[in-house]
């Protein structure tokens, strides 16, 4: 039975074409994990496999309903495999190419990811057979968006303003992945307080976070996998302390605890390990809380230790996360939490909490209501 069929009485199934990216700094792993595989499929396989973005990633394209169609459009390797492997020139554009899939797969609902690099301008361009467009935007920043039916993300915040962009918009969410259930199995743990994310001119709220936090290595085992600005290590050497690059430099303490950053399965793994994980928002973000990050750390069955701010109902402070108001209550919350092990306890109460209000089976029937 087709994972997505519709309530018309014809029960003919949509289908659904989900795009999505990668960032910058998860290409290089991407590259190493699928060389000398060349088909288009196969790619696809070893991408999907690693979980990256598995939170924003649709049911029927996870369980291969051959009703859905996943690509990342802007990954060059993956997408020229299926251009080759359909007869397609070797100049052609990767925005042909995803035309050109849209195109044979004869897609009825389009849903994009990377709105920011295929715009209105792109959706203009689909067939007519694409009867709803969909796209996820919860970041700011200017983007066309007519021709999408509907904008959606999980912050209202962000909603508000994509209105006023003019954009419909509706609420949706990221899903809790069911592969972290073996992950947070795991309850004996060798890192005290864990943290993985970006670090650049956009996070010096973050960055006084991470700061107060390092405090706790000198009795607590602290790791900090850093994406890092590109501008960072210029910034840490003798040139880089004179001038404008102190808003990427890492205060001494941060860098001891810091090593490369982690993604996809590898992200996983360190979250078995970690009993706390900080989040920290980024200074754009306005007062909306509810990241992928906090839905993957609650799923992995660590602590969730987040700034304040709104969030959805699952995420309840003392109950399924722990909040902070100033960065130096964050360091103290932690080591509270770790003095008493209520860590544990909460850290598997907010696994139980995503797991059973985030499903990927409730998050696809919610998609069915937009759609």
């Amino acid at each position: 039975m087709s994972l997505i069929s519709t309530s018309e009485p014809t029960g003919t199934a949509m289908r659904i074409f989900q795009n999505a990216g990668l960032s910058p700094s998860y290409r290089a792993r991407l590259v190493a994990l699928v060389a000398g595989i060349q088909q288009f499929d196969q790619q696809k396989d070893v991408f999907l496999n690693d979980r990256y973005g598995a939170a924003h990633i649709l049911l029927p394209v996870y369980a291969g309903s051959p009703e859905a169609f996943f690509t990342n459009g802007d990954d060059e390797s993956l997408q020229r495999a299926w251009a080759l492997e359909h007869g397609l020139g070797e100049h052609v554009s990767l925005a042909d190419i995803l035309l050109a899939q849209i195109e044979h797969h004869k897609t009825d609902i389009f849903y994009n990811l990377d709105p920011f690099r295929y715009d209105a301008s792109f959706v203009r361009r689909l067939p007519r057979h694409v009867k709803r467009k969909i796209a996820w935007r919860a970041a700011p920043g200017r983007i066309d968006f007519s021709g999408y039916d509907l904008v959606v993300c999980n912050f209202p915040s962000m909603r508000r303003l994509w209105e006023e962009q003019g954009a419909r918009t509706a609420h949706f969410f990221p899903a809790h992945d069911p592969e972290l259930d073996d992950v947070a199995a795991n309850r004996n743990r060798d890192i005290d307080v864990l943290f993985f994310g970006g670090y650049s001119r956009h996070h010096q709220r973050r960055r006084e976070i991470l700061e107060a936090v390092a405090g706790l290595s000198s009795r607590r085992r602290v790791v900090f996998h850093l994406d890092l600005s590109r501008y960072t290590p210029l910034a840490e050497t003798p040139l880089g302390w004179f001038g404008p690059l102190g808003a990427v430099r890492r205060p001494r303490s941060i860098r001891n605890v810091s090593a490369p950053p982690v993604f996809g399965r590898a992200m996983y793994a360190e979250l078995g390990r970690a009993k706390v994980v900080v989040n920290a928002s980024i200074d754009m973000a306005g007062p909306d809380r509810g990241n992928m990050r906090c839905f993957e750390t609650m799923g992995a069955g660590a602590l969730l230790v987040s700034d304040s701010g709104n969030y959805p109902a699952p995420m309840r402070n003392g109950e399924t996360m722990a909040v902070y108001d100033e960065p130096q209550e964050a360091s103290k919350a932690i080591e509270r939490r770790l003095d008493d092990g209520s860590w544990d306890m909460i850290g598997w109460a907010g696994n139980r909490a995503i797991r059973e209000e985030y499903s990927k089976k409730r998050q696809f029937e919610r998609f069915l209501e937009l759609v």
